[in-house]
């Protein structure tokens, strides 16, 4: 790999996501090695993903560069390569590149989509974890349109305009409104030789409600607004099977459908090697204590998604978003330290500072320990917060300006099929 041995302590980390970053910014310029560790050689900021596949925004103005962001830190080093397994004993990891030595080791892979092992989903539907996956989306979603604005069979035409999003949490939520924004604003004006009411979006949820972890007050909000954008929401339906043109639920419900994005949930991205008793096998988490050292050893950690820190608050864990992730990246870092120097460490204690998700153009929901609300001051406090969570001031400027524009003319400026997507048939 062609890192220097040095005679200071080494930190791996995997994962170049919400968690790895802030733990790295916290070991900057300190008295060890940090090596970081990803499959690929930015940042992905997940929670605009939805914005990207519906041609809001352009993939680079929510990546960054991981060089970019370690590049003002001397003991930090970056490798673009996939971790294969973990061997404690000896304190390496194995890579596709080589093997790499540790004292500590800071397990930070987050998620991947979780099928819930139904084959046929996962051959035929649409994930969104990662900027490529976001981009295929987008590509479809034009090509349908494309498609569709030449087909003189009506059977074909439908099939290619209804749209069908499973999973109500906030990126089912998020992306069938933006769809359904396409739908309002740019199909009239785009491609007039289709009937916009000929265009269905369905948003599909197996809990009771939408938002089911936000509370009651912020899912009737969100159903009200899908609704009047014209998503067609059903809840109690789990989607049975796929096979690339037909959805059949647990429900009457079937659609005709080319499309069907999954959001329906994640599980843990996990790195082979360590006990058994580490994994929290049902949610395919790593159990950490208090200080997010993995169980059954001492100088291995998780954090974010991967991690499951259970207490009385949080039986199953903290929530599988950005907040958590971030904490314990922080704190983690001065634990290290504090480790070496043989001082006492920090117990994690999450500080929740809520929820939010939005809904389209001047509607979202937020919801506070003490407040919640929705509409368009919703919105603008979704809006603030996510620019200022973005990696990199041009990021923040270019989405500032896309938003900007988006919002004054009714636009969404990215419609462009850069790589066709080619779907299985």
């Amino acid at each position: 790999m062609n890192i220097p041995q040095v005679s200071i302590p080494r930190v791996v980390i995997i994962g170049g996501g919400f968690a790895g970053i802030n733990l790295a910014k916290a070991l900057g310029n300190k008295k060890v090695q940090v090596v970081l560790i990803d499959k690929r050689n930015y940042h992905t900021f997940q929670p605009l993903l939805y914005q990207v596949s519906s041609a809001g925004l352009e993939p680079d103005s929510i990546a960054y560069p991981l060089r970019k962001i370690i590049k003002r830190y001397k003991n930090m080093y970056f490798r673009m390569t996939k971790v294969r397994n973990i061997d404690a004993d000896a304190k390496e990891i194995h890579t596709d590149i080589g093997i790499i030595g540790y004292d500590y080791l800071v397990i930070a892979t987050g998620t991947k989509t979780n099928y819930f092992g139904n084959n046929a989903i996962e051959t035929y539907s649409m994930p969104m974890k990662k900027v490529p996956q976001a981009l295929n989306i987008r590509s479809l979603i034009l090509q349908n349109f494309e498609q569709a604005a030449i087909s003189n069979d009506k059977a074909t035409r439908k099939a290619l305009l209804n749209f069908v999003i499973v999973g109500g949490g906030p990126t089912g939520v998020e992306l069938a409104g933006a769809i359904a924004e396409l739908k309002n604003h740019i199909l009239p004006k785009d491609y007039r030789d289709l009937i916009p009411a000929d265009m269905q979006i369905y948003l599909l949820e197996g809990s009771a409600r939408v938002l089911p972890t936000m509370s009651e007050e912020a899912s009737k909000k969100a159903a009200k607004f899908l609704t009047k954008l014209g998503v067609l929401v059903h809840c109690n339906t789990f989607v049975k099977d796929y096979d690339g043109k037909k959805v059949s639920t647990n429900l009457s419900l079937e659609l005709e459908s080319e499309t069907l994005i999954w959001a329906a949930g994640v599980t843990g991205d996990l790195v082979k090697g360590l006990k058994a008793e580490a994994l929290m096998e049902r949610a395919n988490r790593y159990k950490v204590n208090v200080y997010n050292q993995v169980e059954g050893y001492t100088n291995i950690f998780a954090l974010g998604d991967i991690a499951l820190m259970a207490s009385e608050e949080f039986p199953n864990g903290h929530p599988q978003v950005a907040q958590p992730a971030i904490q314990q990246g922080q704190l983690l870092g001065k634990n290290i330290i504090k480790l070496i120097e043989g001082k006492p460490l920090k117990k994690f204690k999450y500080i929740d500072k809520g929820s939010m998700a939005t809904v389209g153009r001047n509607k979202a929901v937020v919801d506070l320990k003490h407040y919640k609300f929705g509409g368009f001051f919703a919105w603008f406090i979704w809006m603030f917060v996510h620019l200022m969570a973005l990696v990199g001031f041009r990021n923040r400027v270019i989405v500032f300006f896309n938003w900007c524009y988006n919002y004054i003319n009714f636009d969404k400026a990215a419609r462009l099929i850069i790589r066709p997507f080619n779907k299985l048939k």
